[in-house]
């Protein structure tokens, strides 16, 4: 089961390596107001993959294959990420530079279910994942329970990934210039607003 749990993990640190908005999302959190966002942030996203590697494991990552579920996932999850990236360039455009650092009066809870719903709303994480576990259970023919160990160690890896970055960005917060937190936010914003409308077309001309 060693061997498993081994494979797992490094499985899932080359899905980490796949960085997308999240990521993103997450260290700008943990820059901008303080290293317990970032890692609630971080528990809030393992969450999410422990939620969706359960899903896969049990199979249910096929409903989501048929077209009408995925065209609504799709439109919903775009729309989503857009309204992030919108919500974060305004919150840039509206603060003044001195204010910038003091966004701490905004609770952790805030920062557990904004980083919960921008990863729960996308429904390639489903899809990703009920293909992993396909393609890894047919290639190894891991039994039930040892897709259990793999699903594990996959959603760890997460954990480990997301959380040492945090602590990592956290360490060099006080070097980094307000100036280049106001650009990583507009680039965060941009990105969601860019990966949100690419998928938001995509879906639509899937479904056309």
């Amino acid at each position: 089961n060693m061997r498993v749990f081994a494979n797992g993990l490094l499985t899932g640190l080359i899905l980490q390596t796949a960085i997308g908005p999240v990521f993103f999302f997450i260290i700008n959190l943990a820059l901008q107001r303080s290293l317990y966002d970032g890692l609630i942030a971080v528990a809030a996203v393992t969450l999410v993959d422990y939620f969706y590697i359960s899903l896969a494991i049990l199979g249910i990552g096929k409903l989501l294959e048929k077209k009408k579920v995925k065209k609504a996932f799709g439109i919903i999850s775009s729309v989503v990420l857009i309204i992030f990236g919108l919500v974060i360039i305004k919150g840039v455009m509206g603060e003044s530079i001195a204010t910038i650092p003091n966004i701490q009066s905004v609770s952790l809870l805030t920062s557990f279910s904004a980083t919960f719903f921008l990863t729960i709303s996308s429904p390639m994480t489903i899809v990703w994942y009920t293909g992993l576990f396909t393609a890894k259970a047919v290639e190894y023919n891991y039994t039930k329970r040892e897709l259990l160990v793999f699903g594990l160690s996959v959603g760890l890896a997460t954990l480990l990934f997301m959380g040492t970055s945090v602590i990592l960005f956290s360490l060099v917060k006080k070097t980094v210039p307000i100036s280049l937190i106001q650009t990583l936010n507009i680039i965060v914003g941009s990105l969601l607003i860019l990966y949100g409308a690419v998928r938001f077309t995509k879906v639509l001309k899937n479904s056309a």
